[in-house]
């Protein structure tokens, strides 16, 4: 696969202090106002604030990002519209985007709305390709940037949008913006209520939309431009109805489990989460703690970009708990990923070099520097990302909840037997068979465990053993970066570093074992030789827990099937069982996974756009199982 690193620009001015492109020759907005402009052309254009006023939900897809004007111009104005729509998605494209100095300096200028212009600097991604899931005003306000080929990102997006602002530099500068592909992506998320609107009147233009399925009319233009275009979709396309009733049954008060939960409970979701332990986060979330980092890959698989979103979006979670003043016990540390051997170290630097990442992100640092990070000797180089670090996991499931509030009731020593459907209602059974809970929707949450409860012989999850080593760091030197590579060391957290993690398939005793700490010690010998030296593996303390794997290595995510085989069928066209999801399998990344693929399952549940790229959501799809079933069943490490 060819990977093709994003291009980000930087700010220019025309002669006339507008906003200028070299790239392109053409200027981001008219000298007569950004925030006008958008007001006239992409508000009133498609009959704004009216359409959205007592909705549910309003979704928005505009073609070019740019500085961000015509964002802030709506958000602005669904602000100050006392009949606003609950919740405003805004998705946009953009292949070259700005740095967050370069947006302060043109809002400045443009005299853009202060406080929305700092709130979206704030939270403004790292200029990476993909899809950036950004939320303000409480949630209420969700801004997906796609960065990247507009074409190609489009055809990746998983909505349903009421009005489209197609926006960007003149066809003429930059044709394939306005080309068929892009008007046949917009019209693919488009039906009979959805509105279309763009100050470009150009005939290619025109006859490309009608072509893509669009009915347009002129109109009166902006400032100096005697006309814009108006449009709607000539499709006969219906959209999923709102939800009606809002509870939903989580089975499992885990990573997985907490993350669901206060995803449905931001949108107003009532949860009755169940948990059979005594307490929240008992399983392998209990750990005293977990490396936080991506896992970049040369070709940028989906492996590589799961984690690369999950990463992206569980640091601006963590910011967002915090800023509720919920605490979660982490530290941006830095993670140091130490090459196994010099041939390895060859393909890491090579990967680096590939993906040309921004080096606040990831940057390649060989032996001398990789010991200077850890304060200790290294026997190899590796991969240094400045923003990983270390997070207690029951700390972030306890923030989860505590953010959700009252809209989620947690009920422990709740252990669930069987799950049934009973009319349009699920209900959770306890052992005696009585029901302990019931609701339309239910997501099983509960790790393993999930395949029993759905009955899923035919679903590749298993239980793997991990065992993790508590080393006194009042015996070890000071370690100030998380160190992984064969295995991970946290620095110290309550006088104990982290070291693990063994992986045994299939074994449920959770018990220490000697053999296992000897394990995790020469894994930390081969990664900081010496380090460990005074540790031996006789009466070392511990913690042993059983994580979620799956064969490909990737979570699973979504509604269950069902069919037990998939002959004749895809993603799309496989029945499935109505209101029964599933949300586990993170295996060792449950810190980097949870809180997106929560966002994810959430936003499926609600019918809303989905964070990610529609292959990205396809392949941890539970149904892939049954489509593609695995030709192995020999499940690895990870």
């Amino acid at each position: 696969m060819q990977v093709n690193p994003l291009q980000p620009t930087s700010l220019q001015l025309s002669p006339e202090g507008t906003p200028w492109s070299d790239t392109y020759g053409d200027v981001y907005h008219t000298v007569a106002g950004a925030l006008a402009q958008a007001e006239h052309v992409f508000l009133r254009g498609n009959g704004l604030p009216q359409r959205w006023q007592n909705r549910e939900s309003f979704v928005i897809v505009e073609t070019g990002f740019g500085l961000g004007h015509n964002f802030l111009a709506t958000w602005a104005a669904w602000r100050a519209d006392p009949s606003r729509s609950t919740r405003l998605h805004f998705i946009s494209v953009e292949k070259h985007p700005f740095s967050v100095a370069d947006l302060a300096t043109a809002h400045v200028a443009s005299h853009a709305p202060e406080d929305l212009s700092a709130e979206l600097r704030a939270a403004w991604p790292p200029l990476l390709p993909g899809f950036h899931r950004l939320e303000f005003d409480a949630g209420h306000v969700v801004l997906t940037l796609l960065f990247g080929e507009g074409h190609e990102l489009l055809g990746q997006t998983v909505a349903r949008a009421d009005a489209i602002y197609l926006d960007g530099f003149s066809p003429a500068r930059n044709p394939e913006l306005w080309s068929l592909p892009v008007f046949r992506a917009l019209a693919a998320l488009s039906d009979t209520d959805t509105s279309l609107a763009t100050w470009s009147v150009s005939s290619s233009v025109r006859e490309g939309l009608v072509s893509a399925g669009f009915a347009v009319q002129k109109a009166q233009g902006f400032s100096g431009k005697r006309e814009m275009l108006r449009g709607h979709y000539r499709g006969v396309r219906s959209r999923a109805h709102p939800l009606t009733d809002r509870r939903v049954i989580v089975i499992g008060a885990g990573l997985a489990g907490t993350a669901i939960a206060e995803r449905l409970a931001i949108r107003g979701m009532q949860v009755e989460l169940l948990e059979a332990q005594e307490d929240a986060a008992q399983g392998a979330s209990g750990n005293l703690a977990g490396a936080f980092r991506p896992m970049p890959s040369k070709d940028d698989n989906r492996l590589s970009r799961i984690t690369r979103a999950g990463f992206i979006y569980g640091l601006r979670h963590i910011a967002a708990l915090t800023g509720d003043h919920h605490e979660v016990l982490w530290e941006a540390c830095g993670v140091l990923h130490l090459a196994r051997s010099q041939d390895q170290e060859l393909k890491q630097r090579q990967v680096v070099e590939a993906l040309q990442w921004p080096d606040e992100f990831l940057r390649w640092v060989d032996a001398a520097q990789a010991t200077h990070q850890a304060g200790h000797t290294a026997s190899f180089g590796g991969w240094w990302f400045p923003q990983g670090g270390w997070i207690q996991p029951a700390s972030l499931c306890t923030a989860n909840l505590a953010r959700a509030g009252e809209r989620v009731h947690l009920r422990t020593g709740a252990a669930v037997a069987s799950i049934h459907r009973e009319a349009d209602l699920w209900q959770a059974l306890n052992p005696a068979g009585e029901v302990i809970a019931s609701a339309p929707q239910l997501v099983l949450a509960n790790a393993h465990d999930a395949r029993r409860l759905a009955n899923a012989d035919w679903l590749p999850l298993r239980a793997a053993r991990g065992q993790v080593s508590h080393l006194p760091m009042a015996q070890l030197a000071p370690l100030g970066v998380v160190v992984c590579g064969q295995g991970y060391i946290t620095p110290g957290i309550g006088g104990h570093a982290a070291l693990g993690a063994s992986f045994v398939v299939d074994d449920f005793d959770l018990s220490l074992r000697e053999d296992e700490h000897a394990e995790n010690l020469l894994k930390l010998e081969r990664m900081l030789p010496g380090f460990g030296n005074s540790q031996i593996a006789e009466g070392l303390s511990g913690r042993v827990s059983l994580r979620p794997v799956t064969l490909d290595r990737l979570p699973v995510v979504g509604l269950l099937p069902a069919l037990t085989k998939g002959e004749g069928y895809n993603l799309d066209t496989l029945p499935r069982q109505n209101g029964l999801w599933v949300l586990t399998g993170f295996g060792a990344r449950g810190l980097v996974w949870s809180s997106l693929c929560g966002e994810l399952l959430a936003a499926q549940m609600c019918n809303e756009p989905l964070p990610l790229e529609r292959d990205l959501a396809a392949s941890m799809d539970p149904a892939r199982f049954i489509i593609s079933p695995p030709k192995t069943l020999k499940f690895s490490a990870e």
